[in-house]
């Protein structure tokens, strides 16, 4: 397979989407969020971090003080798509994710959503 083909590929194959967590093993904090592709979301989230302009300064500012290591990226929920649907999961997601932010604050006090 060439690169091409393995691009076109990736493109059209429907990526995990779901809520996802990072969470500061250190001092128990967590931030919440989803999207609808979790890999590139999480990605994004680990540059933005390791390059010191993530939108959510106190994520940044404890990243900065605590280190890299103290960190953990968790999937906590996926939502699987439905074949040939063109549903927009946004809606879906968000109270995915609140549902986990009201059951982690039961147990977790330090939860932080987006």
């Amino acid at each position: 397979m060439d690169k091409s083909t393995a691009k076109k590929e990736y493109k059209q194959a429907k990526q995990p989407m779901g809520v996802y967590r990072i969470r500061n093993i250190g001092n128990g904090r967590s931030y919440i969020g989803f999207g609808l592709d979790m890999r590139a979301r999480l990605n994004r989230h680990k540059a933005e971090l390791k390059f010191g302009n993530h939108r959510n300064r106190e994520l940044q500012e404890e990243w900065k003080t605590c280190g890299e290591s103290s960190f953990r990226f968790e999937v906590l929920d996926e939502l699987v798509p439905e074949e040939n649907s063109h549903v927009s999961y946004i809606q879906e997601l968000r109270v995915l994710a609140q549902i986990w932010i009201e059951r982690l604050e039961k147990t977790e006090p330090h939860v932080v959503s987006l």
